[in-house]
């Protein structure tokens, strides 16, 4: 089972990521952030894996620490589980649409932390969430799990659905990545050996 528990305890948050990248897509989220475990719930049911989340953070002062913070430890979780990446596809993508808006997702489990995030939000708040946090999260998320990660909303008028296109896709590009190929016989997907 490619699984892993990461705790992350710093003087701003206090986060446990649990995770199981063969799951089913359950989940437990509690971060305080209400859209964020919205968003959390798209990654796991999507990707099929098993995700539970737990925060604490000072929102009193707003959400960037929490939301940042996550990312983090799920990055941490993610490059813990995935281990050496031997035997993994190591490349995915996804295109996802929610009604007006599509977004495409393409990953690479390069060892290589890099983010690409082309998202015009339409506006700047989703109910109390500052889209802003959005590539706070990727970036966070990006360099623990130590993946390259290319984001581009294609089109869309409403932010929700801009934004949730995005965790949707980054859903499937994860499980597309992330899946264990049947012919590679445990190789790890790379000419130098190594990822």
């Amino acid at each position: 089972m490619r699984t892993a528990e990461i705790i992350r305890n710093t003087n701003e948050t206090k986060i446990r990521v649990a995770i199981n990248l063969d799951g089913t897509g359950r989940q437990k989220l509690d971060t305080g952030v209400p859209f964020l475990d919205h968003m959390l719930d798209q990654i796991a049911r999507h990707g099929l894996i098993d995700l539970e989340v737990h925060a604490q953070g000072d929102l009193e002062i707003d959400a960037h620490h929490t939301v940042e913070d996550v990312g983090i430890t799920l990055g941490q979780a993610i490059a813990k589980a995935v281990g050496d990446k031997a035997g993994i596809r190591r490349y995915g993508h996804a295109y996802v649409p929610l009604d007006e808006a599509l977004s495409r997702v393409v990953v690479d489990f390069s060892g290589r932390p890099g983010l690409q995030f082309h998202v015009p939000f339409t506006r700047a708040r989703v109910g109390d969430f500052d889209v802003d946090l959005t590539i706070e999260f990727f970036q966070g998320l990006v360099n623990h799990a130590l993946l390259t990660m290319h984001i581009d909303n294609l089109r869309g008028v409403n932010a929700h659905h801009q934004c949730e296109t995005i965790f949707k896709a980054t859903g499937r590009a994860l499980r597309m990545a992330l899946e264990l190929d049947p012919r590679s016989a445990g190789v790890v997907p790379s000419t130098k050996g190594v990822l």
